[in-house]
């Protein structure tokens, strides 16, 4: 029973929305840069987000007493690996991104997060 309970409160998240999949108009354009905006804490909010493509990109992270392994920031494809500040914000020039998906993920790799860059 214990176990039913456990996983009913992993898969609803606990009554919040991190790991939210629902692009929460958290891209913008700030002095010719485009802005994504993801927090972490527990995984990365919104999962996904959809930007356009070719225009020069910062990727921003909001982080509040973060201790998790979300604290600490993948996206292979770009080669990069960055810890993130435990309170407060990390800024990621990502440059001016191609069309298609950019995944990241945490340090341990289990919290995803994706970006879909289009034209």
């Amino acid at each position: 029973m214990l176990l039913l309970i456990g996983l009913a409160f992993i898969f609803t998240n606990g009554g919040n929305n991190v790991g939210s999949t629902i692009n929460e108009n958290n891209v913008s354009i700030v002095n010719g840069k485009q802005i994504i905006d993801l927090t972490a804490k527990g995984g990365y909010t919104p999962m996904k987000s959809i930007a356009k493509a070719g225009l020069p990109t910062i990727l921003r992270f909001t982080t509040s007493g973060n201790f998790d392994c979300s604290a600490f920031v993948r996206i292979p494809a770009m080669k990069v690996a960055q810890s993130l500040a435990l309170s407060g914000t990390t800024e990621i020039d990502l440059g001016s991104p191609k069309p298609g998906l950019l995944q990241g993920m945490c340090g341990m790799g289990m919290y995803p997060f994706e970006i879909n860059f289009q034209i």
